[in-house]
């Protein structure tokens, strides 16, 4: 992501409730990269996963300076069309299953 004028003093992630019934749960992933915009990857994260405006600008700091974060976390039929949604998009997303 291209780099704002801010700087980020600790990592804050909002927990999703998890709703799997009898699902796998999945984590996506986000990766950083060089191409999307910050204003494009939170404008992909409350389109597509439904955060708010701050939840996803947090996460996005996140992604440029750890690169990487787990953006949401459910069950995998809730994770995959968010991936594939992101991806579309121009985003580097991941699913990683969950063992509970």
């Amino acid at each position: 992501m291209h780099s704002p004028d801010i700087l980020i003093e600790e990592d804050i992630l909002l927990e999703d409730d998890v709703d799997t019934g009898s699902s796998e749960v999945a984590r996506l992933i986000v990766f950083n990269d060089d191409v999307n915009t910050f204003e494009w990857v939170i404008e992909s994260f409350v389109d597509v996963c439904k955060h708010s405006s701050q939840q996803s600008e947090q996460l996005a700091m996140i992604i440029h300076f750890k690169g990487k974060a787990t953006v949401k976390t459910d069950a995998m039929n809730v994770i995959k069309p968010m991936k594939d949604a992101l991806i579309d998009r121009g985003l580097s997303a991941h699913i990683e299953t969950v063992e509970v």
